[in-house]
C-alpha cells in the first residue's frame, strides 16, 4: 500500500519551512499556521541527543555457534518462508503426512504469516499510525543526534530571514 508523501517529509521543526510560519502569523492565517504545526513531529527523540545501547552478543547465539546448531523455527514470515511451504505441501500431496513432518523437521516451517512492511504490527495498527512514528519505525539505525552546530545554524537562518525581508 502507498502511504502519503506528506507522511514521508519528515518536517521536525521550523527551520525546515523557512519563513512560512512567520507569514503566517503576520497575516493572520489560522489555518496555514496550524497545519504547519500539525506537520511537526510530536516525538521529542527528533529534538533531543539519543544515546546509542550497544546489545552484547546473547548467549544462545554464542551456544548455536559453537555447536553448530542449525537456527530455531522462525516466529514470522520472509520471502524464503512461502517456499519452504509449498516445498512441504508438495511433499504432503506426493508422499503423504510422514514426508510432510519430514520436511518441516529437516526445515521447519514459519508459525505465523504476518502483513509484509508493517514492521511486526497488524496492519490496521500500522496504518493507523502517524508518519513520523512510521519513519522511526522504518530506521533501521539509531537516529543522528542533534547536530553541534545547531546553533549557528539558528542564528544563520534568522540572519537569512532578516536579510529577505529587507530586500
Amino acid at each position: 500500500m502507498q502511504v502519503h508523501t506528506l507522511d514521508k517529509a519528515g518536517i521536525i521543526n521550523e527551520l525546515q519551512f523557512g519563513r512560512g510560519i512567520s507569514h503566517a502569523v503576520e497575516q493572520g492565517r489560522r489555518a496555514d499556521f496550524s497545519l504547519l504545526l500539525a506537520m511537526f513531529s510530536a516525538d521529542v527523540r527528533d529534538n533531543t541527543p539519543v544515546e546509542q545501547v550497544e546489545q552484547p552478543l546473547t548467549s544462545d547465539d554464542i551456544l548455536r555457534k559453537r555447536f553448530a546448531l542449525q537456527n530455531p523455527q522462525a516466529l514470522r514470515n520472509d520471502q524464503s518462508s512461502y517456499a519452504i511451504s509449498a516445498r512441504q505441501a508438495d511433499m504432503f500431496h506426493h508422499g503423504g503426512l510422514a514426508s510432510a513432518k519430514l520436511a518441516h523437521y529437516l526445515q521447519p516451517e514459519v508459525l505465523t504469516y504476518l502483513p509484509e512492511d508493517t514492521q511486526d504490527l497488524p496492519e490496521d495498527v500500522y496504518l493507523n499510525l502517524s508518519g513520523h512514528e512510521r519513519r522511526h519505525l522504518a530506521q533501521k539505525t539509531a537516529p543522528s543526534l542533534i547536530p553541534a552546530d545547531l546553533y549557528p545554524q539558528l542564528n544563520t537562518a534568522w540572519r537569512q530571514d532578516q536579510i529577505h525581508a529587507q530586500v
